[in-house]
């Protein structure tokens, strides 16, 4: 009853949970607008597209991702193989365990009629897929431990999964050893089927099972002889072989049934196979009820982002259906830590000691801001930052064996982050020019140019008048003379420019406008003869320096091979230390203040 109880309470649990992670799949957002979309829509659409999918060509598709990525796990194969060995072992040994032993009498008893579990194939096949689990996990061991693969961390969880599995397996063993040699066992057995006036024949059977099987010896010491171990032989083979395979094909359960048989004594007083089924069986439960809010979840996540990343697409797929995609895809991330050894921005982390510059540390983060609905100010200012250093390589994405769109996740993390009102240094990194090839992708044209315009406020807000159309910039050239650190400048060669124009005939940011010069104030050129003049001051307030997509083209086509987008990153750069250091002496005087105010 009270097992029941908990078999019940565990598949409940279990049930609420999954039931839980999938609602968030259509409820989480990533990017901009996606919160936005109703449940119902994005519910609505995922089944549409469902339907669609297995009335048209994609089912094959479907197929073919299901069988190769999600069963046979290529991805990972392709990347790792000794990684595809540990993670294939604790994969298909632990779902053929559930398959064939954990639900026998749902499945393997109504499939085979003459089945039983402690016949072959299913005695020998239980053990191989428990030492199948087995081996994975000592190889997830020896990858934390021994090769200490870089980039892979091992947190807390991840020794709880690893322990529970290791405790359902080695109880299983141990349980099935127990039970091996259990005499009480044996004589349910002798009482439900043997005849009660042959006791020579129990006797001899006792014995055969003593000397071949691995049954105790707990009152029958051997050696036996010949003939009743013959008798006893025979008797097996009458009665008990159709339901009994020689307990050597359970090789590991034999092999713990011989390391339990010194203490036989002892386990027979104890009723150590019912004590070992306790403990098999809770550790189960356990298990199933954790499931749904462990990292293991992946086991269902996984292969359902696997399959609905190969028939959606952000350009033709329903918004709704990319949204659920992107929620999805955050439960699918194993932490393997692939995507951040292959990141090109790794030193970077090393070097800011800032761990969210690196893919996998930033999915954990994201999977828990989706859970909590948001981030510490702390994680939230470390992610952004780590965003903007992303380079946009795309390795991430192409190593991923779980096949998550990584590179279009960051995109729409980072877009959202500049959405959100604070001043966003996006634009001195590269991420403005893949921002600009994506600008049809946001909904209005003033979602793009707002950070824009916000972030160059920020920085040069008292050398820029907007006019009230948001155009045209003008620029205040009287009195400004250049200050000492223009050196810097001297690496960019712009003195050798003698204004042929060609940078600003290919800059793609200029072609953007019918009316540039009105846009951005200031042209390329005209940029580099601010700073042949000496007024680098003059030329950081252009609009056109913090509208570059750093696209390279003006450095590429320069016949003078002047480092053009280098110098607007020097310029850049040096608005934002002096912003700093203004914004630094206000806090110093706020503080001075607010000392003087408290003495007086």
């Amino acid at each position: 009853m009270l097992f029941d109880l908990l078999l019940y309470g565990a598949l409940c649990i279990f049930l609420l949970g999954t039931a839980w992670r999938v609602f968030t799949w259509f409820s989480r957002g990533i990017g901009p607008g996606s919160r936005e979309i109703p449940r119902s829509r994005r519910f609505r659409a995922a089944l549409l597209g469902a339907t669609r999918t297995v009335f048209s060509g994609n089912i094959l598709t479907l197929l073919r991702v299901v069988l190769v990525d999600g069963l046979l796990q290529w991805r990972i194969l392709k990347e790792d193989r000794l990684r595809w060995v540990m993670h294939f072992s604790i994969f298909a040994g632990f779902v053929l365990l559930l398959l064939t032993h954990a639900l026998d009498g749902l499945i393997t008893a109504n499939l085979f009629e003459s089945y039983y579990s402690t016949v072959n194939p299913w005695f020998f096949l239980r053990d191989l897929f428990g030492v199948l689990v087995l081996l994975g996990l000592v190889l997830a061991v020896l990858r934390r431990t021994v090769l200490q693969v870089p980039r892979l961390r091992t947190r807390s969880r991840d020794v709880v999964v690893l322990a529970l599995l290791a405790l359902i397996v080695v109880s299983g063993f141990l349980l099935e050893g127990a039970k091996m040699g259990s005499r009480e066992a044996f004589q349910r057995m002798v009482e439900e089927w043997a005849d009660p006036d042959a006791s020579e024949e129990v006797r001899a059977l006792e014995s055969y099972w003593i000397q071949e099987l691995g049954l105790y010896a707990t009152h029958l010491s051997p050696p036996f002889s010949e003939e009743r171990l013959a008798r006893g032989r025979e008797t097996h083979e009458m009665n008990c072989s159709f339901c009994h395979a020689p307990s050597q094909w359970a090789f590991a359960s034999y092999g713990a049934n011989r390391a339990m048989a010194p203490a036989a004594s002892f386990l027979d007083r104890v009723n150590a196979s019912l004590v070992l089924w306790h403990i098999h069986i809770i550790a189960c439960f356990a298990g199933l009820a954790y499931l749904p809010f462990s990292k293991m979840f992946h086991v269902v996540a996984t292969p359902v982002g696997q399959v609905v990343s190969a028939i959606t697409d952000r350009e033709r797929s329903d918004p709704a259906n990319v949204a659920t995609r992107q929620a999805v895809e955050l439960d699918a991330c194993t932490q393997c830590g692939t995507c951040s050894l292959r990141c090109s921005q790794a030193g970077a982390a090393m070097a800011l000691g800032n761990p969210y510059i690196l893919p996998s540390e930033r999915m954990e983060c994201l999977r828990r801001a989706g859970r909590k609905g948001r981030l510490a100010p702390a994680e939230r200012e470390a992610i952004r930052r780590g965003a903007v250093i992303c380079s946009n390589c795309d390795r991430c994405t192409v190593v991923c064996p779980s096949g998550i769109n990584l590179k279009e996740l960051w995109m729409c993390v980072r877009e959202a982050l500049i959405q959100q009102g604070e001043p966003e240094p996006a634009l001195l990194s590269p991420f403005s020019f893949f921002r600009g090839l994506r600008k049809d992708t946001l909904e209005t044209v003033a979602d793009y140019g707002r950070p824009l315009d916000r972030a160059r406020r920020h920085l040069l807000a008292d050398g820029i008048d907007e006019s009230p159309e948001g155009g045209s910039v003008a620029l205040d050239l009287t009195g400004l003379q250049d200050r000492p650190g223009s050196r810097d400048l001297e690496a960019g060669r712009f003195a050798d420019c003698f204004g042929c124009r060609t940078c600003t005939s290919v800059c793609p940011v200029v072609g953007n406008y019918r009316d540039p010069v009105g846009a951005l104030g200031l042209l390329p050129h005209q940029v580099m003869y601010c700073l042949a003049l000496g007024m680098p001051d003059t030329a950081s307030r252009s609009r056109m320096l913090w509208d570059c997509a750093t696209c390279y083209q003006c450095e590429e086509h320069c016949p003078q091979g002047v480092r053009i987008t280098d110098i607007f990153y020097t310029l850049k750069n040096r608005a934002v230390r002096d912003q700093n250091a203004r914004s630094g002496a206000s806090r110093e005087g706020a503080r001075s203040g607010e000392t003087l105010r408290a003495a007086l």
